[in-house]
């Protein structure tokens, strides 16, 4: 004899399609969980994975986001423990290099080139700067790349970002590296 519950699933739900397009998140702070969100919000997965080392924050963004998801086209919603950097995920999945995101270096970026914006006066979209390697301490700004739209700043000052540089450039990256302990 089935219980209602038997004969509700079984009459409106088929077998659980295959994720066509799974997206995972390495990290659950702040960075992380807003990629979840604009992730589902631009319902850009049929599968949201998060993952993390700090177990009980995983368990409650992920509760979170399952117990919000009737606001999401996004059906399936998962979660487990990984303490690894993109660059080990990339390696160990397979996956073209293009297919897996790391956000930290691009967000030390976006903030390296807000400060050169702010620190010159100028709208940020106009300043382009990389920082590289793993976010905090040991990023790495290249400061050889770094142009206001288009103009070399290692063409007007050589010292640009050094210890003997005169206007302090390398201010800029103490800041980045400061912001990122504040995810």
């Amino acid at each position: 004899m089935s219980t209602v519950k038997e004969k509700l699933i079984e009459n409106l739900i088929g077998e659980e399609k295959i994720s066509q397009n799974k997206i995972t998140i390495v990290g659950t702070g702040a960075v992380g969980m807003a990629c979840a969100i604009c992730i589902l919000l631009k319902d850009l997965a049929d599968e949201l994975a998060l993952v993390d080392v700090a177990v009980d924050k995983l368990k409650g963004e992920t509760m979170d986001l399952q117990h919000g998801s009737l606001f999401f086209n996004t059906s399936k919603i998962t979660s487990g423990k990984v303490d690894i950097l993109t660059y080990v995920v990339w390696k160990l999945s397979g996956l073209p290099a293009t297919r897996v995101i790391g956000s930290g270096c691009n967000l030390d970026s976006a903030r390296f080139r807000y400060l050169i914006g702010e620190k010159l006066g100028v709208h940020p979209t106009s300043c382009h700067g990389w920082i590289i390697g793993e976010h905090g301490d040991s990023s790495v700004p290249l400061w050889s790349g770094v142009n206001v739209a288009g103009v070399a700043l290692k063409t007007l000052d050589p010292k640009l970002g050094t210890d003997s540089d005169k206007d302090q450039w390398k201010n800029i990256h103490k800041q980045v590296i400061e912001r990122a302990y504040m995810d």
